[in-house]
């Protein structure tokens, strides 16, 4: 990804180094080696932005579920606690 971009620059920029006058022979390797690794980066990290987006989501939900559960069952318990004091009175 990134380094590879960093290092097919730094190729481009020693081949300009190496001659006296720029041409697109002694920079387009480099610059490719560049874009070649910006796309291979690319590949991999929009699968991976989309995976943890659709976890991330996933993981909220379940939450939201657990949490909807516990106020639930914390109303059922007390309403139980308070109907049976009501009762014993």
């Amino acid at each position: 990804g990134l380094f590879g971009t960093v290092w097919g620059i730094m190729n481009s920029f020693r081949g300009l180094a190496q001659v006296q006058q720029a041409t697109l022979a002694t920079v387009a390797p480099g610059i490719s080696e560049a874009l070649i690794a910006t796309a291979m980066g690319l590949f991999a990290a929009i699968p991976a932005v989309i995976a943890y987006n659709r976890f991330s989501a996933m993981s909220d939900a379940l939450l939201k579920n657990y949490e909807t559960f516990a106020e639930e069952f914390s109303s059922i318990l007390h309403r139980r606690v308070h109907n049976s004091d009501q009762a014993a009175a």
